[in-house]
C-alpha cells in the first residue's frame, strides 16, 4: 500500500503518530534534544495533555539558528511542520497535518540528500521508488513503518513507532553533524 493509502486509511491516532514522528525526525533541524516532544508521544498513548506538550515543545523549539543555505531551507520547512500542529489531535486538522508532515519530511530529506532526485516528492508517497535517493528512500521507509504499526497494533505500536522515529533523528542529525564540518 502507497503511503497515500495509508494516511488516508489511518485513525485519528495513526493520524497524530505520522505527523509527529515527521516532526520528531526533523527535530535536528530546529536545534531540539531528543526528549523535546516525548511529553506529545505520551499524549497519543493517553498520558498526557497534547496542547500543553505542543506549547512546551513549541517554546523549547522557539529559536534555531541553522547553519547555513541549506539547512535554513530544510529548517524552514521543520519550522512550518511544527507550527501546524493542530492544538488537538483529533478531527479533519490531524489528517491535513499528516499529510502536511509527510511531504515536509520527504522534502527535507531530499534536500540534504546529496543524490539528485528527479521524481516529484508526490510521485513517491504514491510509490514510485526507482531511483531514489538513500536518504529519502530511509525516510520513505519510516513514513510506512509507522503508520503500518499503527494499523496493525494501535496504541500498542507508539512504542515501535517511537523506535522507528529515533533512529530516523539520529540519522537526519548525523547528515546535519557531518555537513556543518564540511562547512567548517
Amino acid at each position: 500500500m502507497s503511503l497515500v493509502e495509508l494516511i488516508a486509511q489511518a485513525d485519528e491516532r495513526g493520524l497524530a503518530a505520522s505527523g509527529l514522528a515527521c516532526l520528531d525526525r526533523c527535530v535536528p533541524l530546529l536545534g531540539g534534544d531528543d526528549e523535546v516532544l516525548r511529553p506529545l508521544w505520551g499524549s497519543l498513548a493517553d498520558t498526557g495533555d497534547w496542547a500543553e506538550g505542543l506549547s512546551q515543545a513549541r517554546a523549547a523549539l522557539g529559536s534555531a539558528d541553522p547553519g547555513g543555505p541549506v539547512e535554513d531551507e530544510a529548517a524552514g520547512l521543520a519550522r512550518r511542520m511544527l507550527d501546524a500542529a493542530p492544538a488537538e489531535y483529533t478531527g479533519a486538522g490531524a489528517r491535513a497535518w499528516a499529510d502536511a508532515c509527510s511531504v515536509a519530511s520527504l522534502q527535507i530529506h531530499r534536500i540534504l540528500d546529496p543524490a539528485a532526485d528527479a521524481s516529484s516528492v508526490d510521485s513517491r508517497r504514491e510509490g514510485s521508488t526507482e531511483g531514489m535517493p538513500p536518504l529519502v528512500a530511509a525516510e520513505l521507509r519510516r513514513q510506512l513503518t509507522v503508520l503500518e504499526l499503527l494499523a496493525a497494533h494501535g496504541p500498542a505500536g507508539l512504542r515501535g513507532a517511537l523506535e522507528t522515529t529515533t533512529e530516523g533523528r539520529r540519522v537526519l542529525r548525523a547528515v546535519v553533524s557531518r555537513r556543518a564540518r564540511g562547512r567548517g
